[in-house]
């Protein structure tokens, strides 16, 4: 075999803009518009400059009256910002029948090209296509002297966008008549979609234009590197949510619902913004992993502490707390709390009940980055209890068994969970998993079945190990969980990993992977792999300074095979699935077995 047969040029972050028809001229234009006048451009970095994320990082979008913008449901990698025109919010789940809002499904193969998988996949590991890299790059880096490659036609993208293509645009004719819920109208000036940008999350909202309307599009690179260093941008964004979404996000809290709306606005004006721990939260917890539990809660944030009064109703917004509770001489893990979880209802609806002051059971910590609301608790007294029939509060605190004894969420279904297994899931942060892979060793015979299937669904390269954290008899592999907050996108520079706009799977774009293995190295769990690729020949590729030419690769959770996970489908023994660990009813009834 040849030592090499191809050299290659490596990708740079950004080789392939957000928008490759964002110029110098749009940029000034830019720059003249609040908020992003008042930037200090020279608190950037020269290696990230202000200048360049707006060149490379966003794309100036036209969209006609109708048009949809973005969909509740869809996962989002960008923000939107409001240069002219107005758009329309839809509140309330479902506002607008899913027929209706053109969702493109992702494509799978049929029937023959899953047969034939067996017999075209290659006799070499890690192979590539090498055109589709030159086809991919229709220009070259911006500042390079190189003359571009031509695109094909079909390959350009009318933005440039590299996720949530656009491949046409969906109208909707006769909008006050197909809406079922209320709407929420924004104008010029205003951000919006970077909490689901930000926080990888879903898109809680549908929302299209109002009329003809001009928006930046920032993707979420770029938005974490403007929030990172320009304070100017963060307080902007953080007082449009709280002019323009806080209400609806509180409308949608069970015990806020039926506030009026001039009560509800008080609440919203009191409410405050507090954030615990760092938004890159994965370094912190490789790094304590291996110590004792001691010193990993010492080291965790504590938004409120056991024993202390109750003043505040605690609203989790983004990522996730431990709930533990003092146990002899040292703490252990009760629970934790996610995204639309609250903290602290219980002891100040007791308080207000029964006029006794009963302090707070349980210490919330931040596990990583954590963004809460606070409502004060004088505020929920005044406008929030009294509105609650007697059916809708909790129950009083009236003996102490239930400090001996907490009862964790994941323990409250049949045959109760183990006190370790929570601590388990907590600990080594699983909590996390969309899609874990559990093994159950006692019915697992090693025969690699799973493995095999992987590899045949893969191009013959398997996505996973067999391999991983254990309690008993149990395993979590290492395999992709697709996580609610997957952190292995926070650093990639070139946006290459992302979720599918649909599914929520965290999948890789190997064209525009750059093989820095951030994503790797951020991945807590190990679920990462670097490859050296090939080209069909089987011989290794080069880039132009003669290193090995690597890409990021992981389990796409078989996002293109039409019956699913294949690792599932191969086990002879039902000894493996593909488990949501929030889904505390399948989760159990799994194990119970």
């Amino acid at each position: 075999m040849a030592e090499i047969t191809a050299t290659i040029s490596r990708p740079q972050r950004w080789d392939v803009p957000f928008d490759d028809k964002m110029d110098a001229t749009a940029v000034d234009r830019l720059l003249a518009i609040p908020p992003f006048s008042r930037i200090d451009a020279s608190q950037f970095p020269k290696s990230t400059p202000l200048r360049d994320i707006l060149l490379n990082d966003t794309s100036l979008r036209s969209f006609r009256k109708g048009e949809l913008i973005v969909r509740e449901g869809d996962y989002g990698n960008s923000a939107f910002f409001i240069i002219q025109g107005s758009v329309k919010v839809t509140l309330g789940k479902d506002a607008i029948p899913a027929a209706l809002l053109g969702r493109r499904e992702t494509r799978k193969k049929n029937f023959l090209e899953t047969l034939g998988q067996l017999w075209r996949n290659p006799s070499f590991p890690e192979v590539r296509d090498t055109a589709r890299y030159q086809a991919a790059r229709p220009g070259a880096r911006r500042g390079d002297t190189t003359p571009p490659l031509p695109a094909p036609a079909a390959s350009r993208h009318p933005f440039g966008r590299q996720a949530e293509a656009r491949t046409g645009a969906v109208f909707l004719s006769d909008v006050p008549a197909v809406l079922k819920g209320g709407t929420a109208t924004l104008t010029a000036g205003v951000f919006f979609g970077e909490i689901a940008a930000l926080g990888r999350t879903p898109r809680t909202a549908t929302i299209f234009a109002d009329e003809a309307s001009e928006l930046l599009e920032i993707r979420w690179q770029g938005l974490r590197e403007l929030r990172l260093r320009a304070p100017e941008i963060k307080q902007f964004v953080d007082t449009n949510y709280r002019k323009y979404s806080l209400e609806n996000h509180l409308r949608e809290t069970e015990y806020f619902r039926d506030l009026p709306p001039a009560e509800l606005k008080i609440v919203a004006d009191q409410t405050r913004f507090e954030t615990y721990g760092g938004f890159d939260w994965h370094t912190d917890y490789k790094k304590n992993r291996d110590i004792s539990p001691v010193e990993r809660l010492r080291g965790e944030p504590v938004i409120a502490e056991q024993g202390q009064y109750a003043n505040g109703l605690i609203l989790i917004r983004a990522g996730f707390a431990r709930l533990s509770q003092k146990y002899n001489h040292g703490e252990r893990t009760a629970s934790y709390l996610a995204r639309g979880q609250m903290f602290g209802f219980k002891e100040i609806a007791h308080n207000w009940r029964t006029k006794e002051s009963v302090a707070l059971r349980y210490t919330l910590r931040a596990l990583g980055y954590v963004d809460v609301l606070v409502v004060p608790t004088a505020i929920v007294e005044q406008y929030v209890l009294p509105k609650l029939a007697p059916a809708a509060l909790p129950p009083p605190i009236v003996t102490a068994e239930e400090d001996d004894n907490p009862i964790s969420p994941l323990q409250q279904v049949s045959g109760k969970l183990p006190t370790d297994f929570v601590e388990f899931l907590v600990d080594n942060r699983f909590i996390n998993g969309r899609a874990a892979m559990l093994i159950d060793l006692e019915r697992c015979t090693r025969c690699d079945d799973c493995v095999r299937a992987c590899a045949a669904s893969h191009d013959n390269n398997p996505r996973f190990v067999r391999h991983g954290q254990q309690l008993g008899s149990y395993m979590v592999a290492n395999a992709c969980m697709h996580c609610l907050d997957p952190v292995c996108m926070i650093g990639c520079p070139t946006g290459a990993i992302s979720r599918d706009a649909t599914g929520g799977q965290v999948v890789i774009n190997d064209t525009t992977c750059i093989g820095c293995s951030t994503c790797a190295n951020s991945c807590p769990y190990h679920n990462i792999q670097m490859v050296e690729i090939r080209d069909a020949a089987g011989e290794l590729l080069l880039d132009q300074e003669q290193r090995p030419v690597t890409k990021a690769a992981k389990c796409d959770l078989c996002l293109e095979q039409p019956a699913g996970p294949a690792c599932v489908r191969a086990c002879p023994h039902d000894a493996l699935a593909r488990l949501n660990i929030r889904d505390t009813d399948t989760l159990a009834a799994w194990l119970q077995r």
